[in-house]
Formats: structure tokens, C-alpha cells, sequence
């Protein structure tokens, strides 16, 4: 007779086992939701434009919130909507500030007619030409990528300049194929 109440007691009430399932499925969606919508942007790297730094594929997520506060610096890697067709997101690195002149002579970046090019060390190789200048409009950036030979950036856009509101976030950790942080170094002229 205690055998059959243990049998009892451990009879499975499979619709309030249903029903606790649903409810944590419900909230890891809403989280998941919440965290890609307010906290991160993930972003997948389409082109070689940003190669050595950031590889052809790489999977990465972005802050949002980095620049509520902040603006973007010189130097940031960025997540943002292409200029010339938004549907698609871009990642390239912030060379021009807003009111700055940006103009590169055989291949060196110079900024507000200085005398020194800015020191890239993030550059994979020498960029060949001369582009510009460029004046950046207030409240917009001017971006390239670290392939600059090989990549289609701000000076060959149609709309050449990132306006802040369409920077989604600053690229801050790569999760895949391979798993560290993103290099966002401030180049100095």
C-alpha cells in the first residue's frame, strides 16, 4: 500500500510542466530581445575592407549604449547603417571628427591641413592615392576601412559622411571564428 501512494506522488502534472517551459522559452525571448534592441548590435563582417584587424566573416558584437553619452572618437571601430543604402549595415573605422577637413595625399591621412599624417598602425599595407579633401559636417564622421586598398568606404560613397544617428555601436567583442576583443586604438598625428 506505500508503494502505490509513492506512485501517486510522483505522477507528473504535464500540463504545469508545459506551461513552466513556456513561460522561461517567453522570458529568454523577451531578454534576448531586450539585450539585442537596447544593449548590443550583432554584426557580421561581409568584406575584406577591415582586414587584419577585423577578418572577412568575423561575427562581433557591438555596445549601443557607447555613445548615448559619448561621442565617437578617432580611431572607434563603428557598426552603423550605410549612407547610400540603409538596409545594410557597414563597419569601418572613425578617421574624421565633426568639423574637421580630412584629405589624404599619396596615401597618408591628414587632418585640418596638418603637417604630420595621422600614424595608423592598424593599416595592413600602404594605401595608394590621393582623395579629399573632405569637410565633415557637424554631427558627422568620416570613415574608412583598415584595407583601405581594398575597401569601399566614405571616399567612394555617394553620401560620403556617417551621420551619429545612424552608428548602432561600437565594435567591442568578436565571438566568432575566434573569440577576443576588438582593437580600438586612437591613431596620432
Amino acid at each position: 500500500m506505500g508503494e502505490n501512494n509513492n506512485l501517486k506522488e510522483e505522477k507528473i502534472d504535464w500540463k504545469k510542466e508545459i506551461a513552466e517551459w513556456v513561460v522561461v522559452v517567453v522570458l529568454a525571448i523577451v531578454f534576448a530581445v531586450i539585450i539585442n534592441t537596447f544593449l548590443l548590435i550583432n554584426a557580421v563582417v561581409p568584406s575584406a575592407s577591415m582586414e587584419n584587424n577585423v577578418m572577412t566573416g568575423d561575427r562581433l558584437f557591438g555596445n549601443r549604449l557607447a555613445y548615448i553619452n559619448n561621442d565617437p572618437e578617432r580611431g572607434d571601430i563603428i557598426i552603423f547603417r550605410y549612407p547610400d543604402d540603409e538596409t545594410q549595415l557597414f563597419i569601418k573605422r572613425v578617421i574624421g571628427l565633426p568639423g574637421e577637413k580630412v584629405e589624404i595625399i599619396d596615401g597618408k591621412v591628414y587632418i585640418n591641413d596638418s603637417e604630420e599624417p595621422l600614424n595608423e598602425p592598424y593599416i595592413a599595407q600602404e594605401m595608394i592615392g590621393s582623395f579629399g579633401p573632405y569637410e565633415v559636417p557637424e554631427g558627422a564622421y568620416f570613415v574608412m576601412g583598415d584595407n583601405r586598398n581594398y575597401s569601399a568606404d566614405a571616399r567612394f560613397w555617394q553620401n560620403t559622411y556617417v551621420y551619429k544617428d545612424k552608428i548602432l555601436g561600437k565594435a567591442m567583442f568578436r565571438y566568432f571564428p575566434r573569440i577576443g576583443a576588438i582593437e580600438n586604438s586612437n591613431p596620432v598625428y
